[in-house]
């Protein structure tokens, strides 16, 4: 059911937590992929990257759904995300990678302007005030 704080969310926002969502999804699917390819010659370094990527994957998606329910606090860890999604399309530049940069870098800043727009600031801000 939804409830009237969620019916005023603004655009940028709804659009920035789902991006987000996005992102979180493929970090846990990533997760699985390490998973599923763990060797005994790997063991240890493959199942804890799976758990770090699961773990960080799960902490996105709740981030995601706390930017719906218009909660200040996922703000920071987001931002802090979205500037690691910079770095690595940083990293990603150049060469075959190049697309896969690009595809970071412009999904981050999406979310990093969504996440600074006026309107998404205020929504976020009211949060303190209920």
């Amino acid at each position: 059911m939804i409830g009237p704080r969620q019916l005023d969310v603004p655009p940028p926002l709804v659009t920035a937590a789902s991006l987000v969502a996005v992102e979180a999804l493929l970090v846990v699917l990533f997760a699985v992929a390490e998973l599923a390819n763990v060797s005994s010659q790997r063991l240890t370094m493959g199942l804890t990257t799976s758990l770090f990527f699961a773990a960080y994957g799960a902490g996105l998606g709740l981030c995601a759904w706390a930017l719906t329910r218009r909660r200040a606090w996922a703000r920071g860890p987001v931002l802090l995300a979205q500037l690691i999604w910079l770095g690595l399309a940083w990293n990603f530049r150049g060469g075959d990678t190049l697309l896969v940069a690009i595809g970071l870098a412009v999904v981050a800043v999406v979310v990093i302007a969504g996440l600074l727009h006026p309107a998404s600031m205020e929504a976020l801000d009211s949060d303190r005030d209920a």
